[in-house]
C-alpha cells in the first residue's frame, strides 16, 4: 500500500479548472502523454473539464455522457447549481464524488473519467472502464473432460463477475485495495461474510496493507511472496486457480481469495499440501470414478518423488533386490556413473520442458517428436545412457506432469534431486535420512497459521477420509475445519423429532 504520500498529491481539488489542468500537465503528463486526454466544454455558461485515458475507457459511454451535457437546454438553472445539474446529467449508474487531486489522478489512470466543474472543488468519477483483454476461456493448466469452459482473465472486473455469477449470495464480499506506490494495482479480497473466519480475513487484509513497494508488475506472484514470506522454501504456500468453479467452491468452504488485476490466476488462502493434489476433474465424475482418478494421481506424485532415488539405491546395492526382481537393475555397463546419468536425464528433460514453453505452437509438435524419438534413442546407442535410466526418468517425469499443481511438481523435483544426492553419498542411510528430513520440513511449514500437512498432521481422521475418498456431495455436510468457518455446516441439519 502507499505509505509515503507526497504532500502535493493530498491537496484538495482547486476551485478553478485551469488550476486542475496545470496540475495535470505538471505532474501527470497531460499534453505530453498521447493517451492522456481532456475534453473541455461549457455547460450552462460554466467551464467543465472531463479527464480520461485512451484505451482504458469505453468511448461510447463518454460520447453519451458528453451528448447529455452539451445538449442540455435548461438555461434557467442558477450558476451556483450548475454542479448539481451536471451530476444529474451524468447518465451512468456509477457516479461518485472525490475531493483530492490524489484521488483524481488515481481514478483517471485506472480507466475511469473524472468531471470537474469550474467553481466547485469536487470531482465526479464515472466508471466507464473498458480494459483491453481476452474473453473467458478454459485454462490450459486446469482442463476437464466435462465442466465449464470459462476461466479467469486479466480483468479483475470480469473475474469477480463470473465468481458472483456462481454465488448469488448477498453476503459475498469483494473488498478493493490498491497496492504499489507507482503501479497502484487493484487487488480484491473475496470472501463470504458469515462463513469465512474474521481473523483470517484480517490477517490477509493486514498483510496486503503492509506491502510497501513501487509496483507489482508480476501481479499475484509478487503478492504471494509478500504475504507468506516463502523465501527459499520450494513448496507452494498458496494455491492458484484459473477456474471460476474452483474459486467458488473454496469460497463456500470458508477460504479467502485474493484477486489481482492483470492476472488470470486467483490466490486461495490458506492452503495445505493436499489442496495442491486435487483437481476439478475428480468432482466432475461419479464419486467412485473420482476416487480412482485421485488415487492414480497420488500414485503419480509418489512415483515422481521416490521412484528414481529407490531405483538408484537398488543399483548401488544390488543385494537389496530379491532374486525375482534382479531384472530391474541396469543390464548394461557404461563409463558414466548411474547417478550422473540420472542427473543429466533430469536436466535434459527440464531443457525440453522449457523449450516447449518457448517454442511457437506450429513447431512444438515437431520439437517434441525430435526430443522423444531421436535424442533418447541416440543417447542409448552411443552409450551415454543405459536404457533403464531413460525409462525411469521418463516415468518420474510423467508423475510430475500428473501433479495438478505446477508449483508442487517443481518442488517435488527439487526434493527428488536432493534425495538422489543423499542416496549416492550414503546409500540406505541417505534414503532414510532424506525421507525423514523431508517429512520434518513439511511438518514445520505453516501458511497463514495453517499446518501444511493437515489433516494428516495434526491427525483428523474424518477430514483425512475426504482426502483419500472423493465423497458424494450429499454426504459432505461439514466445511473443512482448517479454515475455522463461522458456519460449520453446508446443509441445514434436520431437526430431531
Amino acid at each position: 500500500m502507499m505509505t509515503s504520500e507526497k504532500p502535493e498529491n493530498m491537496k484538495p481539488i482547486p476551485n478553478r479548472v485551469a488550476e486542475v489542468d496545470a496540475y495535470m500537465e505538471k505532474n501527470v503528463g497531460l499534453g505530453v502523454s498521447f493517451d492522456l486526454g481532456v475534453r473541455r466544454i461549457r455547460v450552462l455558461r460554466k467551464d467543465v473539464h472531463l479527464y480520461y485515458v485512451n484505451g482504458l475507457t469505453d468511448t461510447e459511454y463518454i460520447i453519451e455522457i458528453l451528448d447529455s451535457l452539451i445538449h442540455n437546454k435548461n438555461a434557467e438553472i442558477l450558476t451556483t447549481k450548475v454542479f448539481d445539474a451536471v451530476k444529474e446529467l451524468l447518465v451512468h449508474q456509477s457516479v461518485e464524488e472525490i475531493k483530492t487531486m490524489d484521488e483524481l489522478v488515481d481514478q483517471v489512470l485506472s480507466g475511469l473519467i473524472v468531471v470537474v466543474v469550474d467553481g466547485k472543488p469536487i470531482g465526479l468519477v464515472v466508471d466507464v472502464r473498458s480494459y483491453p483483454g481476452r474473453q473467458p476461456v478454459e485454462p490450459d493448466t486446469e482442463k476437464v473432460v466435462r465442466g465449464s469452459r470459462d476461466g479467469f482473465v486479466e480483468n479483475i472486473i470480469i473475474n469477480t463477475a463470473i465468481t458472483r455469477r456462481r454465488i448469488r449470495d448477498e453476503r459475498l464480499r469483494f473488498e478493493m485495495l490498491h497496492v504499489g506506490e507507482r503501479s497502484k494495482t487493484d487487488i480484491s479480497i473475496g470472501y463470504i461474510k458469515d462463513i469465512a473466519d474474521p481473523d483470517l480475513i484480517e490477517i490477509v487484509r493486514k498483510e496486503l496493507n503492509n506491502i510497501d513497494v513501487d509496483g507489482i508488475t508480476m501481479a499475484d506472484k509478487t503478492i504471494e511472496e509478500f504475504i507468506v514470506k516463502q523465501k527459499y522454501n520450494p513448496y507452494p504456500l498458496v494455491r492458484y486457480t484459473e477456474r471460476a468453479d474452483v474459486a467458488a467452491t473454496h469460497l463456500l468452504e470458508g477460504h479467502v481469495l485474493i484477486y489481482v488485476d492483470t492476472s488470470p490466476s486467483v490466490i486461495i488462502t490458506p492452503s495445505t499440501l493436499f489442496h495442491h493434489m486435487q483437481h476439478a476433474e475428480e468432482y466432475r465424475q461419479a464419486p467412485a470414478v473420482g476416487t480412482l482418478v485421485r488415487w492414480v494421481r497420488f500414485l503419480g506424485i509418489f512415483v515422481s518423488l521416490y521412484l528414481l532415488p529407490i531405483w538408484l539405491l537398488f543399483c548401488l546395492e544390488p543385494s537389496l533386490l530379491p532374486e525375482k526382481l534382479e531384472y530391474i537393475g541396469p543390464n548394461d555397463k557404461t563409463h558414466i556413473p548411474i547417478v550422473i546419468q540420472i542427473f543429466i536425464s533430469d536436466i535434459g528433460i527440464e531443457f525440453l520442458r522449457m523449450a516447449a514453453v518457448h517454442t511457437p505452437t506450429p513447431l512444438s509438435t515437431a520439437m517434441g517428436l525430435v526430443a522423444a524419438v531421436l535424442i533418447g534413442q541416440i543417447a542409448i546407442d552411443v552409450g551415454l545412457f543405459v536404457p533403464e535410466v531413460v525409462l525411469y526418468a521418463s516415468v518420474a517425469t510423467i508423475g510430475t506432469f500428473v501433479t495438478p499443481s505446477l508449483e508442487l511438481g517443481v518442488a517435488n523435483k527439487i526434493s527428488r534431486l536432493v534425495l538422489l544426492v543423499l542416496v549416492a553419498l550414503f546409500k540406505v542411510p541417505g534414503l532414510v535420512i532424506g525421507i525423514t528430513l523431508y517429512i520434518i520440513m513439511l511438518t514445520n511449514i505453516k501458511t497463514l497459521n495453517t499446518p501444511y500437512l493437515w489433516p494428516l498432521l495434526p491427525f483428523q481422521p474424518k477430514a483425512l477420509s475426504h482426502i483419500i475418498l472423493r465423497r458424494p456431495y450429499p454426504g459432505t455436510i461439514e466445511r473443512p475445519s482448517i479454515v475455522h468457518p463461522q458456519d460449520l455446516y453446508r446443509q441445514p441439519r434436520k431437526s430431531k423429532g
